[in-house]
Protein backbone atom coordinates (compact mmCIF):
# COMPACT_ATOMS: atom_id res chain seq x y z
CA UNK A 1 0.00 0.00 0.00
CA UNK A 2 1.31 3.38 -0.97
CA UNK A 3 2.12 6.72 1.76
CA UNK A 4 -0.80 8.12 0.71
CA UNK A 5 -3.22 5.14 1.05
CA UNK A 6 -1.47 4.92 4.57
CA UNK A 7 -2.67 8.86 5.15
CA UNK A 8 -5.85 8.21 3.96
CA UNK A 9 -6.63 5.12 6.61
CA UNK A 10 -4.96 7.89 9.52
CA UNK A 11 -7.62 10.51 8.04
CA UNK A 12 -10.47 7.96 7.99
CA UNK A 13 -9.50 6.63 11.62
CA UNK A 14 -9.52 10.31 12.92
CA UNK A 15 -12.83 10.83 11.64
CA UNK A 16 -14.27 8.06 13.02
CA UNK A 17 -12.66 8.77 16.66
CA UNK A 18 -15.36 10.90 18.00
CA UNK A 19 -17.48 8.00 17.71
CA UNK A 20 -15.73 5.02 19.18
CA UNK A 21 -16.65 4.27 22.56
CA UNK A 22 -13.35 1.83 23.88
CA UNK A 23 -13.68 -0.78 26.15
CA UNK A 24 -12.19 -4.37 26.49
CA UNK A 25 -15.63 -5.62 26.45
CA UNK A 26 -16.46 -4.29 22.74
CA UNK A 27 -16.82 -6.48 19.73
CA UNK A 28 -14.04 -5.69 16.97
CA UNK A 29 -13.20 -7.75 13.25
CA UNK A 30 -12.86 -11.33 13.27
CA UNK A 31 -11.32 -12.05 10.02
CA UNK A 32 -7.95 -11.51 9.08
CA UNK A 33 -6.82 -9.47 6.13
CA UNK A 34 -4.45 -11.03 3.58
CA UNK A 35 -2.28 -9.88 0.94
CA UNK A 36 0.93 -11.21 -1.28
CA UNK A 37 3.73 -8.40 -0.44
CA UNK A 38 4.60 -6.33 -3.47
CA UNK A 39 8.14 -7.01 -4.61
CA UNK A 40 10.11 -5.24 -1.79
CA UNK A 41 11.53 -1.50 -2.96
CA UNK A 42 15.13 -1.33 -2.47
CA UNK A 43 15.84 1.82 -2.16
CA UNK A 44 12.85 2.29 0.50
CA UNK A 45 14.30 -0.46 2.56
CA UNK A 46 17.52 1.24 2.57
CA UNK A 47 16.27 4.19 4.08
CA UNK A 48 14.46 2.84 6.65
CA UNK A 49 17.95 0.51 7.32
CA UNK A 50 19.69 4.18 7.54
CA UNK A 51 17.10 5.50 9.56
CA UNK A 52 17.49 2.67 12.04
CA UNK A 53 21.15 2.03 12.07
CA UNK A 54 21.30 -1.34 9.88
CA UNK A 55 23.96 -1.57 7.44
CA UNK A 56 22.68 -1.00 3.99
CA UNK A 57 22.80 -3.26 0.92
CA UNK A 58 22.16 -6.72 2.98
CA UNK A 59 20.53 -9.35 1.21
CA UNK A 60 18.23 -10.28 3.78
CA UNK A 61 15.43 -7.85 5.68
CA UNK A 62 16.36 -6.81 9.04
CA UNK A 63 13.95 -8.64 11.76
CA UNK A 64 11.63 -5.46 11.98
CA UNK A 65 11.25 -4.70 8.61
CA UNK A 66 8.11 -7.50 7.93
CA UNK A 67 6.13 -5.11 10.52
CA UNK A 68 6.63 -2.11 8.27
CA UNK A 69 4.85 -4.44 5.17
CA UNK A 70 2.31 -5.86 7.84
CA UNK A 71 1.49 -2.20 9.36
CA UNK A 72 -0.92 -0.81 6.11
CA UNK A 73 -3.16 -4.55 6.79
CA UNK A 74 -2.87 -2.95 10.75
CA UNK A 75 -3.90 0.27 9.88
CA UNK A 76 -6.91 -0.84 7.68
CA UNK A 77 -8.24 -3.11 10.65
CA UNK A 78 -7.74 -0.50 13.42
CA UNK A 79 -9.51 2.41 11.17
CA UNK A 80 -12.76 0.10 10.32
CA UNK A 81 -15.44 1.32 12.07
CA UNK A 82 -15.89 -1.93 13.72
CA UNK A 83 -12.60 -1.18 15.62
CA UNK A 84 -13.80 -0.30 19.17
CA UNK A 85 -10.45 2.01 19.24
CA UNK A 86 -9.73 5.42 18.13
CA UNK A 87 -7.08 4.81 15.90
CA UNK A 88 -5.27 8.48 16.77
CA UNK A 89 -3.11 8.50 19.71
CA UNK A 90 -2.52 4.78 20.19
CA UNK A 91 0.69 3.82 21.81
CA UNK A 92 2.60 1.05 21.05
CA UNK A 93 3.16 -0.46 24.47
CA UNK A 94 5.29 -3.71 23.45
CA UNK A 95 5.90 -6.74 20.24
CA UNK A 96 6.64 -10.21 20.49
CA UNK A 97 8.56 -11.17 17.07
CA UNK A 98 9.63 -14.59 15.64
CA UNK A 99 11.61 -15.27 12.55
CA UNK A 100 11.64 -18.97 11.87
CA UNK A 101 13.62 -18.88 8.49
CA UNK A 102 16.09 -16.23 6.38
CA UNK A 103 14.14 -13.58 5.04
CA UNK A 104 15.46 -12.87 1.46
CA UNK A 105 14.93 -9.27 0.54
CA UNK A 106 14.10 -10.81 -3.17
CA UNK A 107 11.72 -13.26 -1.79
CA UNK A 108 7.92 -13.62 -2.89
CA UNK A 109 5.91 -13.73 0.72
CA UNK A 110 2.22 -13.28 2.38
CA UNK A 111 1.02 -11.48 5.05
CA UNK A 112 -1.91 -11.89 6.92
CA UNK A 113 -2.88 -9.79 9.86
CA UNK A 114 -5.91 -9.95 12.50
CA UNK A 115 -7.00 -8.39 16.01
CA UNK A 116 -6.10 -11.00 18.12
CA UNK A 117 -8.21 -9.40 21.43
CA UNK A 118 -8.94 -6.66 23.35
CA UNK A 119 -8.03 -6.64 27.18
CA UNK A 120 -8.11 -4.19 30.04
CA UNK A 121 -4.89 -1.64 30.99
CA UNK A 122 -5.04 0.46 34.38
CA UNK A 123 -5.06 3.36 31.67
CA UNK A 124 -7.36 2.52 29.13
CA UNK A 125 -7.69 -0.47 26.48
CA UNK A 126 -5.21 -2.56 25.21
CA UNK A 127 -5.43 -4.06 21.20
CA UNK A 128 -3.52 -7.12 20.49
CA UNK A 129 -2.39 -7.49 16.71
CA UNK A 130 -1.33 -10.55 15.12
CA UNK A 131 0.65 -10.52 12.28
CA UNK A 132 2.19 -13.52 9.84
CA UNK A 133 4.47 -13.51 7.08
CA UNK A 134 4.85 -16.82 4.96
CA UNK A 135 6.94 -17.73 2.04
CA UNK A 136 5.96 -21.28 0.07
CA UNK A 137 3.23 -21.57 2.11
CA UNK A 138 5.10 -22.28 5.27
CA UNK A 139 5.32 -19.76 8.20
CA UNK A 140 8.64 -17.33 8.56
CA UNK A 141 8.10 -14.51 10.39
CA UNK A 142 5.41 -13.58 13.09
CA UNK A 143 4.78 -10.62 15.42
CA UNK A 144 1.84 -10.00 18.37
CA UNK A 145 1.83 -6.24 18.92
CA UNK A 146 -0.22 -4.69 21.74
CA UNK A 147 -1.69 -0.90 21.47
CA UNK A 148 -3.28 1.14 23.97
CA UNK A 149 -6.29 3.67 23.75
CA UNK A 150 -5.92 5.61 26.73
CA UNK A 151 -9.37 6.90 28.17
CA UNK A 152 -10.90 7.34 31.55
CA UNK A 153 -11.06 4.58 33.61
CA UNK A 154 -11.28 3.02 37.75
CA UNK A 155 -9.22 0.39 37.80
CA UNK A 156 -5.89 0.79 39.24
CA UNK A 157 -4.13 -2.95 37.94
CA UNK A 158 -5.37 -5.16 35.35
CA UNK A 159 -4.10 -8.53 33.74
CA UNK A 160 -3.42 -6.50 31.23
CA UNK A 161 -0.42 -4.91 32.39
CA UNK A 162 1.12 -8.13 33.97
CA UNK A 163 3.28 -9.18 31.13
CA UNK A 164 6.15 -11.21 32.00
CA UNK A 165 9.31 -9.46 33.30
CA UNK A 166 9.40 -6.70 35.51
CA UNK A 167 11.01 -3.35 35.12
CA UNK A 168 14.51 -3.57 36.00
CA UNK A 169 16.20 -0.69 38.95
CA UNK A 170 19.69 -2.07 38.50
CA UNK A 171 20.45 -0.45 35.20
CA UNK A 172 22.41 -2.56 32.59
CA UNK A 173 26.17 -1.54 31.24
CA UNK A 174 25.70 1.61 28.82
CA UNK A 175 26.78 0.60 25.56
CA UNK A 176 26.12 4.06 23.77
CA UNK A 177 24.62 7.39 24.33
CA UNK A 178 22.43 8.82 21.62
CA UNK A 179 21.61 12.35 20.72
CA UNK A 180 17.86 12.54 19.05
CA UNK A 181 17.05 14.95 17.14
CA UNK A 182 13.74 16.33 16.51
CA UNK A 183 12.83 15.33 13.08
CA UNK A 184 13.80 11.57 13.99
CA UNK A 185 9.97 10.75 14.04
CA UNK A 186 9.60 12.66 10.67
CA UNK A 187 12.16 10.98 8.95
CA UNK A 188 11.21 7.02 10.37
CA UNK A 189 7.60 8.13 9.31
CA UNK A 190 8.73 8.85 5.74
CA UNK A 191 10.99 5.38 5.88
CA UNK A 192 8.24 3.31 7.07
CA UNK A 193 5.07 5.06 6.18
CA UNK A 194 4.02 4.85 10.34
CA UNK A 195 2.75 9.11 9.90
CA UNK A 196 0.82 8.71 13.11
CA UNK A 197 0.69 12.87 14.34
CA UNK A 198 1.95 11.67 17.79
CA UNK A 199 5.35 11.22 16.79
CA UNK A 200 5.63 14.26 13.91
CA UNK A 201 5.53 17.34 15.30
CA UNK A 202 4.81 19.01 18.88
CA UNK A 203 1.85 20.63 17.98
CA UNK A 204 0.22 17.71 17.38
CA UNK A 205 1.98 15.36 19.91
CA UNK A 206 0.23 17.93 22.33
CA UNK A 207 -3.50 17.56 21.08
CA UNK A 208 -2.89 14.07 22.44
CA UNK A 209 -1.43 15.05 25.87
CA UNK A 210 2.45 14.45 24.88
CA UNK A 211 4.34 17.50 25.88
CA UNK A 212 6.85 16.94 22.58
CA UNK A 213 6.79 14.75 19.71
CA UNK A 214 7.89 10.48 21.04
CA UNK A 215 9.66 8.21 18.91
CA UNK A 216 8.13 5.80 17.51
CA UNK A 217 8.27 2.15 19.41
CA UNK A 218 9.58 0.07 16.36
CA UNK A 219 11.92 3.04 15.57
CA UNK A 220 13.40 2.38 19.15
CA UNK A 221 13.51 -1.35 19.00
CA UNK A 222 15.22 -1.04 15.33
CA UNK A 223 17.71 1.23 16.78
CA UNK A 224 18.64 -1.42 19.50
CA UNK A 225 18.67 -4.55 17.81
CA UNK A 226 21.28 -2.34 15.00
CA UNK A 227 23.48 -1.68 17.66
CA UNK A 228 23.65 -4.90 18.80
CA UNK A 229 24.51 -6.40 15.54
CA UNK A 230 20.75 -8.22 14.82
CA UNK A 231 21.97 -11.53 14.74
CA UNK A 232 18.64 -13.15 16.59
CA UNK A 233 15.42 -14.86 15.59
CA UNK A 234 13.63 -14.07 18.53
CA UNK A 235 13.17 -10.56 20.45
CA UNK A 236 10.33 -9.13 23.09
CA UNK A 237 9.81 -5.87 23.92
CA UNK A 238 7.97 -3.11 26.36
CA UNK A 239 7.76 0.01 26.06
CA UNK A 240 7.30 1.86 29.21
CA UNK A 241 7.53 5.65 28.56
CA UNK A 242 7.67 7.47 25.96
CA UNK A 243 11.11 8.82 24.43
CA UNK A 244 9.91 12.77 24.15
CA UNK A 245 11.46 14.29 21.12
CA UNK A 246 14.70 16.38 20.70
CA UNK A 247 16.09 14.21 23.70
CA UNK A 248 19.38 11.82 24.57
CA UNK A 249 19.03 7.79 25.66
CA UNK A 250 21.48 5.58 26.94
CA UNK A 251 21.26 1.53 25.39
CA UNK A 252 22.42 -0.43 27.60
CA UNK A 253 23.19 -4.39 26.91
CA UNK A 254 24.47 -6.84 28.97
CA UNK A 255 26.07 -9.35 26.05
CA UNK A 256 22.91 -12.11 26.98
CA UNK A 257 20.54 -10.43 24.83
CA UNK A 258 18.67 -8.24 27.57
CA UNK A 259 18.73 -4.61 26.31
CA UNK A 260 17.31 -1.22 27.37
CA UNK A 261 16.67 2.36 27.03
CA UNK A 262 16.93 4.92 29.75
CA UNK A 263 16.72 8.41 29.31
CA UNK A 264 17.18 11.75 31.87
CA UNK A 265 17.11 10.27 35.72
CA UNK A 266 17.75 6.64 34.57
CA UNK A 267 13.65 6.45 33.49
CA UNK A 268 13.45 3.28 31.80
CA UNK A 269 11.84 3.63 28.19
CA UNK A 270 12.30 0.33 26.85
CA UNK A 271 12.87 -3.15 27.79
CA UNK A 272 14.12 -6.04 26.06
CA UNK A 273 15.55 -9.62 24.82
CA UNK A 274 16.83 -10.99 21.85
CA UNK A 275 17.51 -14.53 21.35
Amino acid sequence: MADHGLGLLLVRGALRAPFKRPSPERDFPRSPLVRPVPRIDLARLAAYERVCGFPTGDSALPLTYPHVLGFPLAMRLMSDRAFPLPLPGLVHTSIEIVRHAPLPASGDYELAVHIDGLAPHRRGTEATVATVMRADGGVVWESRSTYLARHHTDRSAEPGDARPGRPRSVPLPVVAEWRLAGDIGRRYGAASGDRNPIHLHPFTARLFGFPRAIAHGMWTVARCLAAGGSGGTRVSVRFLAPVLLPGVVAYGADGSGRFELRGDGGRLHLLGEVS
